[in-house]
């Protein structure tokens, strides 16, 4: 995915209902840009840090410039903007880099399914292949001291998913089990949007229901595949999976 024009820079001073910040630019202007997440942001929105904002032509948008990327003060990229995430699977299918959804004939998103009315980020079907459900989450917290040995050592780029209780993802995965039991292929696909991350964990110490249901869902067939990013000023793209590793009981 390109960004035409490329991103500039900004330092954050602060985020604030949710959707705004404030900024610094290179130049010295103050000025605020919107944000196009409304999660907690761990890690991802410390004042002082680097955002990478893109900037558009609608005259109708009060805000013109989009916080786009985190640059953290230990030089970690995070990509932030949440809509970015299935955007990006969506091209990495189709240009062969998730190498595991590959060969299907048609890809269409936000499709309803379920029983509990959702929509799927992105369904694949073929002919003489059963439907593929993909759902697509975005990974952005970091935290090395959560999962450690038996020596307490830390466990470098350990990422987790979610980084707040999720009600609407306990669902998703709800609806993903039903499927996969169902006879089609159920994908919980991860992009992992934080260069920092090297490895996925479900966040058993923030949302120990999410983390449950997950190890069903896995007993279900449900399928769960780790995609990291890449950021430039340009263009940021999907290039190469990560381990998953499944919650274990020890680490509660």
């Amino acid at each position: 995915m390109q960004f035409h024009p490329s991103l500039k820079k900004a330092t954050l001073i602060k985020r604030y209902k949710r959707f705004l910040a404030d900024v610094i630019s290179e130049q010295g202007t103050t000025f605020t840009l919107h944000c196009a997440n409304t999660g907690a942001m761990t890690g991802c929105a410390e004042p002082g840090d680097i955002v990478w904002y893109s900037t558009s032509d609608n005259p109708k948008r009060k805000y013109a410039q989009s916080w786009e990327i985190t640059e953290t003060k230990c030089g970690d990229h995070i990509c932030i903007n949440t809509s970015r995430a299935n955007q990006l699977a969506v091209e990495a299918i189709q240009n062969g880099t998730i190498t595991e959804l590959q060969n299907y004939d048609q890809l269409r998103t936000e499709v309803r399914y379920g029983l509990e009315n959702s929509r799927i980020d992105i369904l694949l079907t073929g002919e003489s292949k059963p439907e593929c459900y993909v759902e697509v989450k975005s990974v952005t917290l970091l935290d090395d001291n959560v999962l450690a040995d038996e020596e307490n050592s830390a466990m470098v780029g350990q990422g987790f998913f979610p980084d707040a209780k999720t009600l609407r993802g306990q669902k998703h995965l709800r609806e993903l089990a039903e499927m996969a039991k169902n006879g089609s292929r159920a994908v919980l696909l991860y992009v992992v949007l934080h260069s920092g991350i090297e490895k996925v964990s479900p966040a058993h110490h923030i949302d120990a229901d999410y983390s449950r249901l997950l190890t069903m869902a896995l007993e279900a067939g449900v399928e769960v595949l780790c995609y990291k990013a890449t950021f430039s000023e340009d263009e940021i793209k999907l290039i190469s999976s990560l381990e998953f590793v499944p919650h274990k009981a020890k680490f509660c």
